[in-house]
């Protein structure tokens, strides 16, 4: 199949410019202007944005966590991120302590076969490092294409490791060409306050919040900041949310250390004061949502080049899962519903309101996550020979966020009554169009794996 897309404006993280787009099967052949081609199909882009699709580079689909599953599945999670814009997630395999990476990769593998509709890869988070996993990582980097491997530094007796096993790894990793993400939080802290707050009987989901105060992350973030230092390991923080944090990292700069960091668009547009509602236990994700003043802090180091990558760290549980913690806010599922509306957001908040430039945008949403994870330039990028990942943006169309019109497999929505400017109308996913008049036209099972390289140290 062939399509031209004619007279859009094409932004990427390195131009801006008016032109066509002609695309042959699943790459782009030629770009330029009044191009001579007849294709199969000719979109009209005229007064509209085309970007490179988008990469989500932290999702949680079909995840068994907390006695339970996230909400969307592989089929359900990846068609709401086409409806979004976002082509391309990056899902976490949890390897089982005491197992191995290979059947935890077996496990993920079979949830996403024949399921997913838009493309995606795997992180491996290591929640036992021994000698026989070490040889496993070299065997995922080679073998697999999966060169990011998660840790966590919260989460005692299910998934996290101690800092010699964190060490451990780095070198490994390092030796082999990949990276090291992490969740970055003091989970021995964390547990004791919320040891403390439960025999209290201080059990609503504002003591979520308030058990894991910011110190928790800003200490892990600079404790995860001098193990690679140590290593010279190359390392990514996932989902930072505060002030705290940042500094650790804009410190770490200061001894000419580069530590890619991650926040989420939850961050950037939500606050703490939505854990004293009634319906709190819907913003309950770890880390929780923190003040004003980190949100005032995370889009100043998305200017100063500290923040590279905005992901969602979607995970979604329903009313009805999030009430298994009614009486316990320490039973309550952690997650929200997120990978619909990164791109749209992020675009109303952050190019509308003159906080970010678009081809900042572009490279948040896409190109640096295709950098960093070893996908550029077959992702990431509009460029002849790149996957033709599109997506054709409407920037003046308003819209008001819902549950009534997500497409995300939950019962609410975090942004409900959100109004935004800007919407995602045209998808196109490997030349084949994805999303067009608001209907997903692909089926389950053409979301292909994504065989990464070796990662990046710098973008």
């Amino acid at each position: 199949m062939s399509v031209l897309i004619k007279n859009g404006r094409v932004v990427t993280a390195e131009s801006d410019y008016l032109g066509d787009i002609y695309i042959e099967n699943e790459s782009i052949v030629a770009i330029g202007k009044d191009l001579p081609y007849k294709a199969d199909k000719t979109i009209n882009a005229k007064d509209k944005l085309v970007f490179p699709g988008g990469i989500d580079p932290h999702v949680h689909l079909d995840m068994p966590f907390m006695g339970t599953s996230s909400s969307d599945d592989y089929t359900s999670g990846t068609r709401a991120a086409l409806f979004g814009g976002t082509t391309m997630v990056i899902d976490f395999i949890l390897q089982t302590q005491g197992d191995t990476l290979k059947n935890a990769l077996k496990a993920w593998q079979k949830r996403a076969k024949d399921k997913a509709i838009g493309d995606y890869s795997y992180h491996m988070a290591v929640t036992d490092f021994n000698p026989k996993v070490a040889k496993e990582v070299v065997s995922m980097i080679e073998k697999e294409g999966i060169t990011s491997f998660k840790t966590f530094m919260a989460y005692k007796g299910a998934l996290m490791i101690d800092d010699g096993q964190m060490m451990q790894l780095m070198k490994v990793v390092k030796e082999n060409g990949g990276l090291v993400t992490v969740h970055a939080t003091n989970g021995d802290m964390i547990d004791s306050l919320i040891a403390k707050n439960r025999k209290a009987g201080n059990m609503k989901p504002i003591y979520h919040y308030l058990s894991q105060p910011e110190v928790t992350e800003a200490e892990a973030s600079a404790r995860f900041t001098d193990m690679l230092d140590y290593t010279g390991c190359p390392g990514y923080i996932v989902h930072m949310t505060c002030e705290g944090a940042l500094n650790a990292v804009r410190k770490s700069t200061m001894r000419n250390q580069k530590v890619f960091v991650e926040t989420c668009t939850q961050y950037l547009t939500l606050d703490a004061s939505l854990y004293k509602r009634d319906d709190g236990a819907k913003w309950v994700m770890s880390p929780p949502l923190r003040e004003k003043k980190d949100q005032t802090s995370l889009w100043s180091g998305i200017n100063q080049g500290l923040i590279q990558v905005i992901g969602t760290d979607h995970c979604p549980f329903t009313w009805e899962q999030k009430q298994m913690g009614k009486n316990d806010f320490s039973k309550i599922p952690n997650g929200h519903p997120a990978i619909e509306h990164r791109m749209e957001l992020l675009f109303s908040e952050g190019v509308r309101k003159g906080k970010i430039s678009l081809s900042k945008y572009v490279e948040l949403t896409s190109t640096n996550a295709a950098k960093i994870f070893g996908m550029y330039p077959k992702k990431g990028t509009i460029a002849i020979g790149a996957d033709a990942d599109l997506v054709i943006f409407n920037p003046t169309k308003k819209q008001t966020l819902s549950k009534k019109s997500h497409h995300m497999n939950v019962d609410y929505s975090s942004y409900e009554g959100f109004k935004v400017t800007g919407k995602t109308e045209t998808v196109l996913l490997r030349g084949q169009v994805a999303i067009e008049d608001n209907k997903c036209l692909l089926k389950p099972g053409y979301g292909q794996f994504v065989k990464r390289g070796k990662t990046s140290s710098y973008v």
